[in-house]
């Protein structure tokens, strides 16, 4: 069974929507989240990980976004093990939900 869900764009935009409260977190390099992310998430990478795990709130839902939606499963797995409980990957990434919300 796996420990993560897939998500994809039109549940994510159902669910911001109605106004759950989501951590959105984005492992793109830094470049890219500059260039464009969902409104709301925060970039998390190697540099500042362990901060945002201490930080976060390990009950709330949370969603990772990476490039296409392959790199955000491993990482969605990864946070899964530290104690995530409702963890969700995005499915297509952020190169998907730019193009459906232009």
């Amino acid at each position: 069974m796996s420990t993560y869900k897939i998500l994809n764009i039109s549940e994510l935009q159902q669910r911001l929507q109605q106004g759950d409260e989501l951590q959105i977190i984005d492992i793109r390099d830094p470049a890219s989240f500059e260039q464009g992310h969902i409104a709301g998430s925060m970039r998390v990478g190697n540099d500042n990980i362990a901060q945002f795990m201490t930080e976060a709130d390990l009950d709330a839902p949370l969603v990772v976004v990476c490039y296409h939606g392959i790199s955000s499963q491993g990482a969605a797995e990864y946070l899964h093990q530290q104690g995530f409980d409702d963890i969700y990957s995005l499915e297509g990434g952020y190169t998907a939900w730019a193009a459906a919300n232009g």
